[in-house]
């Protein structure tokens, strides 16, 4: 396995969003996010990255094959349903990098990827004057008949990186899940570090 970690930005995030969608569309079926997504839908929401000039795109490649990837952009270039939340918190936009999705096949975790993910997505927001770098993560109720037994949530991992769930903001985002007919409304809490 020859795996590499490295930002694209331009033209080579563009070119790299197709495999980011299927990536979305496989690792976010699985809980707590439940997603049954399609790739027309997944063109629509990536479009925040081809269209933002701060968007970074940070893909685990293995033998020229993309496995994983972690996107982020400034937040004020986010989805209004993101934004609102954190403006009400008092939070310049201005200040924060978002990342939106961290995504990373099965067999390829465990290896320090999401580390790098991370270092990465700092250092962007660094070098973009940002001062914090914030996250959602689902709100899923602890007794949802879809939970399996052995899940580990990533608290602990984001916690020991710094980053703690900021109180009162809460996003709310619709989309289909696995085992429903239509779309409904999830609560997203937001993670946030200041660098």
């Amino acid at each position: 396995m020859t795996l590499t970690v490295r930002a694209l930005r331009g033209p080579e995030l563009e070119a790299a969003l197709d495999d980011m969608a299927r990536l979305r569309i496989t690792v976010f079926r699985d809980w707590p996010y439940l997603y049954h997504g399609t790739l027309d839908y997944e063109r629509n929401y990536l479009q925040t990255y081809r269209d933002s000039p701060g968007a970074m795109l940070v893909a685990a490649i293995d033998d020229g094959r993309i496995v994983g990837a972690s996107t982020s952009a400034p937040m004020e270039d986010h989805a209004a349903e993101f934004a609102e939340p954190l403006r009400e918190t008092g939070l310049a936009l201005e200040k924060i990098l978002y990342g939106a999705e961290s995504v990373l096949l099965p067999e390829y975790r465990g290896r320090g990827v999401g580390h790098k993910f991370f270092d990465l997505r700092e250092e962007h927001a660094r070098a973009l004057g940002r001062s914090h770098v914030a996250f959602c993560s689902v709100m899923r109720p602890a007794d949802h008949p879809l939970r399996p037994e052995s899940y580990r949530g990533n608290d602990v991992f984001w916690t020991k990186r710094g980053y703690a769930p900021l109180p009162g903001a809460i996003a709310h985002f619709t989309w289909q899940d696995v085992d429903q007919q239509q779309e409904t409304e999830k609560p997203l809490q937001f993670w946030i570090r200041r660098l």
